[in-house]
């Protein structure tokens, strides 16, 4: 089934548990795959496949390294291995988010699948596995994101156009407050996302330049976010009523419904006052403190004194005293939060 047919004759097909763009014409491609990655002229087609088998993410591969595997997955597409170049996800492809953008003669379209609730990441936090002689794989991408523009550029261009895709999913990203699983930071990826990136070498429109004052800049970056935001919707429910919420402001420091349970079983009227507008707006205001302590952009006597008001204002007075630097001061301030939290359970 053709989900998307583009002006210069390509498509997007909807092939079972994969998503296959098939060119018309010759094409250049910036793949960050390890099937064909890097820049080609020699391409004839893009994939995005679903790996799950059964429902289950974990799935072994079908050969000894994520390339000769990608082969295989291109082949039982129908494809040419040696003309394709392709990404695998565990995102189901019913959840494919679409989004163009235009400007005079030039159009962007993002065509982005993703979830980032398992595998939610930020750029330096702790990593878990260290490539040996090309045999550890990278386990399947969570935000794949096939970006088409209907301009011919050139591969510096191309490669320029990597970056502000990338800079767009981290800003949709950040304005969703999506967490990274591994630290306490804001994700501004997973740890698997990949990206394939589409120009036309028969348009006559050639652009030269895909940063943010570019006009091809603001287009790429509107219908990356776009995408990703509707994406990560579709495939987890990730937005702003979902977000709205104090444990998915407070969770990535570590503060969980299911922690507070421990000391208290009223569920019911613990997730109510998770959604009270009263709790989750200064709630935001008390994570933003906590991050800008981390970030050494305010100091830990201020800090502390803006989260002694903001408690107050939550009805949760109480003293911040037992700190004696950042860290223990951002300790001390999630301590007393919780124990406000649990007084208004009892």
């Amino acid at each position: 089934m053709i989900l998307h047919r583009f002006g210069n004759g390509d498509v997007v097909e909807s092939c079972g548990k994969a998503l296959i763009a098939r060119f018309a014409g010759p094409r250049r491609v910036l793949s960050t795959s390890a099937l064909n990655g890097g820049i080609k002229d020699s391409l004839t087609s893009v994939f995005n496949q679903d790996c799950k088998e059964d429902g289950e993410k974990n799935v072994p591969l079908k050969a000894l390294t994520y390339e000769e595997h990608l082969k295989i997955v291109s082949a039982d597409l129908g494809l040419e291995s040696q003309t394709s170049t392709g990404l695998t996800t565990a995102a189901d492809m019913e959840n494919v988010s679409i989004a163009a953008e235009t400007y005079d003669n030039v159009t962007v379209t993002a065509v982005v699948t993703g979830g980032i609730d398992v595998n939610g990441g930020r750029v330096g936090d702790p990593a878990d596995w260290h490539e040996s002689a090309g045999v550890c794989a990278p386990a399947p991408g969570t935000i794949n994101i096939l970006l088409f523009i209907s301009a011919a550029l050139p591969e510096g261009t191309l490669a320029r156009a990597l970056v502000t895709c990338t800079e767009a999913k981290t800003a949709a990203l950040q304005e969703l407050l999506a967490p990274s699983m591994y630290s306490s930071g804001i994700a501004t990826g997973s740890g698997t996302d990949g990206t394939i990136i589409v120009s036309d070498l028969t348009s006559p429109v050639v652009l030269t330049y895909a940063g943010k004052h570019s006009k091809l800049g603001e287009l790429i970056g509107r219908a990356v976010m776009k995408a990703v935001k509707k994406a990560l919707y579709l495939q987890t429910g990730l937005g702003p009523a979902q977000q709205f919420d104090i444990f998915s402001r407070l969770g990535r420091y570590g503060v969980t419904r299911a922690g507070i349970l421990k000391s208290c079983t009223d569920g019911a009227k613990l997730d109510a006052l998770s959604k009270q507008s009263d709790l989750v707006v200064p709630t935001s205001l008390y994570v933003h403190l906590l991050d800008q302590l981390s970030w050494g952009l305010i100091g830990p006597a201020d800090a502390v004194a803006s989260a002694s008001r903001l408690l107050e204002d939550m009805g949760m007075k109480a003293e911040i005293t037992q700190y004696s630097d950042a860290k223990s001061a951002s300790e001390a301030m999630l301590s007393v939060y919780v124990q406000g939290l649990q007084k208004m359970l009892l």
